[in-house]
């Protein structure tokens, strides 16, 4: 099967990639309530802002119609690297494959997200991902 984006990285990769490229992009695609209750990815030892643009728009939850022409508005070039996040790894495939399809090159979904699986309680965050990696994050 043929993949439709750059492909898959671990958090531990796109945080090392994020720090060594200073043209490298973090672009979380939640949405804005998970933006705010769940917390974001903290980028300000590398010196960088995380993009946050939902994939998806809460609460009907459709895909955001202006989503690749915002990317395009925030100024992040077709031949940047772009580490795209979500909660789990699912969205960001999607908005991967749709850059991509809009001539993005190099878009990479990041494997279990922001929060990962949840565990035996049904608790995320623990398991894998982002939080789990303990890659620096914030609430907002």
């Amino acid at each position: 099967m043929e993949q439709n984006y750059a492909g898959d990285v671990s958090v531990e990769q796109a945080w090392e990639v994020l720090e060594q490229d200073p043209d490298a992009v973090l672009l979380d695609v939640r949405t804005i309530p998970e933006f705010q209750f769940v917390g974001v990815p903290d980028l300000s030892a590398l010196g960088k802002d995380t993009q946050l643009l939902p994939w998806q728009v809460y609460p009907q939850m459709q895909v955001n119609p202006d989503f690749v022409a915002t990317v395009k508005q925030l100024g992040i070039r077709e031949e940047q690297s772009l580490y795209i996040l979500c909660r789990s790894g699912v969205r960001s495939v999607s908005a991967a494959i749709a850059l991509t399809a809009q001539g993005y090159k190099n878009c990479f979904n990041i494997l279990h997200g922001f929060e990962g699986p949840a565990d035996e309680r049904g608790h995320r965050g623990k398991v894998a991902g982002w939080k789990a990696a303990g890659i620096p994050w914030k609430q907002n």
